[in-house]
């Protein structure tokens, strides 16, 4: 996904001379061919991710397109604040870019998880939430936030979803069909959807033909695209590296409720509104968690 992020930077800044991106003090390895090519278009303002947002407010007020660049929750909840007060009342284009989402840097610690991001920032008005499934939909992401008006938050972690089944456009707030199915419907926000093509793939093998929807984009969601799953399958299943509070299923359930369409079946698969205290590859926490493609077959066969 990263790899993909920086394929869309780099045409975005050749097309455009008002595209800046800014970190941290971090990206080494990733950054430097950018950074020399367009020394004009990349600032590093060290470890200050306070005082990156304030800078970004400040050039994007006078007219550059802006992605600011940290990993886990640093370019969120350290600098919540400014993201709020600066960017999203403003409604400026700066698009915060979050590279290890959920336990991607599991092998850290704690305080290196981007577990509640999602649901906090959701919270913010006026900003788009984008969470890409495959390295694909993270390429497309990047050009359409940096042609929208307003701030927008990106969340990619390292892994992604293999899907070759994907809607030829690509829009923000209109989920991708990466597996056609009647059966049951799985919902899947950023590169755990893996799991739920997994799943998919298993469940295949029960005769059970199961939706798979990546959701690319949190805020706007897909209302369309979950009420059809509710009428047209036989259950949704939603699957997040996300608090379950606030999360996709958070956001799925209140679809339901305020459209008043009810799937016959339903689970929410997400942290159980816990801190991870073991330390371990991304993989390994997940089974910990118990955010899997085992739980989503399970839970599928017990409703079929």
């Amino acid at each position: 996904m990263r790899d993909a992020m920086m394929d869309a930077l780099f045409e975005l800044a050749e097309s455009n001379s008002n595209v800046m991106l800014l970190t941290a003090d971090l990206g080494y390895g990733v950054f430097e061919k950018f950074a020399e090519k367009f020394p004009k278009q990349f600032l590093n303002v060290g470890v200050a991710e306070q005082n990156m947002v304030g800078v970004a407010t400040g050039l994007a007020l006078e007219g550059k397109i802006i992605f600011t660049y940290s990993i886990g929750n640093f370019p969120t909840l350290r600098c919540l604040e400014q993201i709020r007060n600066d960017a999203c009342y403003h409604d400026l284009n700066i698009t915060i870019i979050a590279s290890g989402g959920g336990f991607s840097y599991g092998g850290l610690g704690m305080s290196h998880h981007a577990t509640e991001d999602l649901s906090i920032m959701r919270a913010l008005p006026n900003l788009v939430i984008m969470a890409p499934c495959t390295a694909n939909e993270t390429k497309q992401a990047i050009h359409k936030l940096a042609k929208q008006a307003g701030p927008g938050y990106l969340r990619i972690d390292k892994t992604k979803a293999n899907a070759t089944n994907q809607n030829a456009s690509f829009e923000i707030g209109k989920s991708s069909l990466l597996r056609e199915g009647q059966d049951f419907t799985i919902i899947g926000v950023g590169g755990i959807t893996e799991e739920a093509m997994k799943a998919a793939d298993i469940l295949q093998q029960c005769d059970i033909e199961c939706r798979v929807l990546g959701m690319h984009t949190l805020k706007p969601i897909d209302t369309v695209a979950i009420k059809a799953a509710c009428t047209e399958t036989k259950g949704i299943v939603t699957i997040e590296e996300n608090n379950l509070v606030g999360g996709l299923g958070s956001a799925v359930s209140e679809v339901c409720m305020d459209e008043q369409v009810y799937p016959k079946s339903f689970l929410r698969l997400g942290i159980k509104d816990i801190y991870m205290e073991e330390v371990g590859s991304q993989s390994y926490l997940r089974e910990r968690i118990g955010i899997t493609s085992t739980e989503i077959v399970s839970f599928i066969k017990s409703c079929l």
